[in-house]
């Protein structure tokens, strides 16, 4: 049994959440490859092959591949799957990479998708979370390629050796563009703060903020002062307050930072599905029957607005 990990990439760094995807990989299989997929990628390639426990990196450059369109990664994937013969297990991050590709590969293949895994129980059976994280869903697959998503909180990373040699990096045969689709453009948001996934410490804020306004001017300075991400509840996205790419929670982005700072949060159970496995939770509202409570190490009950400055001040 050998399983493939399907390595995320901006054609320069590879990006942390294929660290958690290759843990996940070990728990399936002992023996795991790397395909990575790009154009001028060998620097991508060669990071790769430092994680340790990597036995292969299989390595397709092309311009074709420079942009992870669905169409041409899965192409990709398939004609590998099916040239090697020997892979059983096939990884994707749960990012808005992975979850557009995947499906992609597992109707190729004609076997079905399991998905936002967080636990392996043995090589055919998986536990993930259903209802929002309030329930746990064990499946067993018996399809001879299994095509996994795996949740990044649920894995802790890899480790990288870095200066290493590292293993064997494999040259394959880029896959011809089929033509289905073009990479037109994109917009990138670019911050000076940690990228919300990969984020240690996270500050987050909901409704209760009021405006955008006031969004900025009581929780960037916290966030400043602890190094942290901003994040957000949907309804403080819904309203404005925040930008889409800040959202927390079932419908916006699953973290799991050492510590997350919900100011002015209720904790509706599509946010507390996305950020509840957090190492350290603290929770700071004025209703004392605010869900977010539930989940909280450490809560205040007070209101943000006097206690979010006084704890600037503190720092």
């Amino acid at each position: 049994m050998t399983a493939l990990v399907i390595a995320e990439h901006d054609n320069q760094h590879l990006k942390p959440a294929t660290l958690n995807a290759v843990t996940a990989a070990h728990a399936c299989s002992r023996d795991v490859h790397v395909l990575v997929a790009g154009s001028g990628s060998k620097t991508v390639a060669e990071q790769a092959a430092q994680i340790v426990g990597v036995s292969a990196v299989l390595h397709a450059d092309a311009p074709q591949l420079a942009h992870p369109l669905a169409e041409v990664i899965a192409a990709q994937v398939i004609e590998l799957i099916k040239s090697a013969g020997s892979y059983t297990h096939v990884l994707f991050a749960s990012t808005a990479s992975g979850k557009n590709i995947a499906p992609r590969v597992a109707a190729l293949l004609d076997t079905a998708q399991i998905s936002d895994i967080i636990k392996v129980v043995s090589s055919d059976t998986f536990d993930r979370p259903i209802y929002a994280g309030n329930a746990i869903a064990t499946v067993q697959s018996s399809d001879p390629v299994k095509v996994i998503t795996v949740r990044t909180t649920g894995f802790d990373a890899a480790s990288i050796n870095p200066g290493s040699q590292g293993c064997e990096i494999k040259s394959l045969s880029a896959i011809a563009d089929s033509g289905h689709s073009t990479f037109l453009g994109q917009e990138v948001a670019v911050s000076d703060r940690p990228e919300l996934t990969a984020a240690k410490v996270i500050v987050s804020g909901g409704r209760a903020l009021g405006s955008s306004e006031k969004f900025n001017e009581v929780l960037t300075p916290l966030a400043d002062k602890l190094g942290a991400a901003l994040g957000a509840s949907r309804a403080a996205v819904d309203a404005g307050y925040a930008p889409n790419d800040w959202q927390v929670g079932q419908t916006g982005k699953i973290v799991a930072p050492e510590l997350y700072v919900a100011c002015g949060i209720s904790g509706a159970i599509q946010h507390l599905a996305g950020m509840k496995d957090s190492k350290v939770i603290v929770a700071i509202n004025k209703d004392a029957e605010a869900p977010i409570f539930s989940v909280a190490d450490y809560g205040l009950e007070a209101d943000l607005f006097e206690a979010v400055p006084e704890w600037v001040k503190l720092l």
